[in-house]
């Protein structure tokens, strides 16, 4: 579905050139929500604007609430409305729609969300500030609970500080990637990102830096909804510690091939490549080791892991091998989540 205006090529304001930007707003199983972040995009007072909204094959009426959102809309920017048949996941998701859009400038926006009228104004005049200079621009974003109340600002990391591949390893930076714009060029310089990929604002802050550089505004531009699909669950139980572990382990052995891809294109793998792969050892020995379900086979590669550091072996084992010995831990642990529920 589209809505006028279809062109969408720059528009000239007396002597300055607007270049064309695209919010790519994602959702999934957001139907409580997507209309709030879709108010947000039409809201925004950058011209000229294209607005993809798209559904990853949600199992609940998120597209039907996509579609009464835009429904009557006669605004200055161009909608394009998309339902997947099946679900692609974040990565793949995103890589999607920069081949649907056509703007310089990429805003990626989270069905759970909600962009303030300025954030495209703000972001893009400080990239013509820079001479378009910058492939990635993050701002601070406002702390919002799940009633809608705002709280404090969140700041990501200062990414201006961040020179090289080198400095992101050393020191990995606080990213959140529903506060971010990319350039185009950076996306086609690297490829799509493939399936699997769920640190895509990682990986894009990689790809920037080694590349025009990166930027964070201290203005808050994004209300960020508490309890998202996003949110990071407490582990309560060796399970649940071991479920965590496999699923970052799952994204991560897409996530770090990438990442030494890039740097070897960048030409900055030297700097990081040690690194890099000794965390992919690590994420290897996670699924080989849970995957397996003798304890034989399972002793057996954690002695064999020797590029993986003592340490992490250790505390691998217990769980692997011996997770009921960490019983009475998790007791307190829920029972001190328990109190803290309870206190709120």
């Amino acid at each position: 579905m589209q809505t006028a205006p279809p062109d969408t090529t720059p528009e000239r304001g007396g002597a300055e050139m607007r270049p064309l930007t695209s919010i790519l707003l994602i959702a999934f199983n957001q139907q409580a929500t997507i209309a709030e972040a879709i108010a947000g995009a039409l809201a925004q007072t950058w011209t000229p604007l294209e607005i993809i909204v798209s559904d990853d094959a949600s199992s609940d009426d998120t597209f039907g609430a996509m579609q009464a959102a835009v429904a009557g809309y006669r605004g200055p920017h161009r909608i394009v409305l998309n339902r997947n048949p099946a679900n692609l996941g974040i990565g793949a998701h995103l890589s999607q729609l920069v081949a649907m859009s056509r703007g310089e400038l990429l805003f990626v926006a989270a069905g759970d969300d909600i962009s303030l009228p300025q954030r495209c104004e703000r972001v893009t005049r400080a990239w013509l500030a820079s001479g378009k200079r910058l492939d990635l621009i993050a701002s601070a974003l406002v702390d919002t609970d799940t009633s809608g109340i705002d709280h404090a600002t969140i700041t990501p990391s200062d990414l201006g500080a961040y020179r090289s591949a080198a400095d992101l390893v050393a020191r990995p930076p606080h990213v959140i990637g529903a506060a971010q714009a990319w350039t185009r060029r950076v996306f086609d310089r690297f490829g799509p990102l493939p399936s699997g990929v769920v640190a895509e604002d990682l990986v894009m802050v990689f790809r920037a830096v080694v590349s025009g550089g990166a930027l964070t505004l201290a203005e808050p531009l994004v209300r960020y909804r508490r309890g998202g699909l996003s949110r990071r669950r407490r582990a309560l139980s060796a399970a649940q510690v071991i479920e965590r572990w496999r699923a970052n382990s799952r994204h991560s052995r897409v996530e770090l091939p990438l990442l030494l891809a890039d740097a070897r294109l960048a030409g900055q793998l030297a700097a990081v490549e040690a690194p890099l792969t000794a965390q992919l050892a690590r994420e290897t020995l996670v699924h080989d080791l849970f995957a397996a379900e003798a304890w034989s086979t399972r002793a057996r590669l954690l002695l064999r892991a020797r590029d993986v550091p003592l340490s992490q072996r250790l505390r691998l084992a217990v769980y692997a091998l011996c997770p009921a010995v960490l019983a009475p831990l998790f007791v307190v642990k829920r029972l001190a989540h328990r109190d803290e529920e309870a206190r709120r």
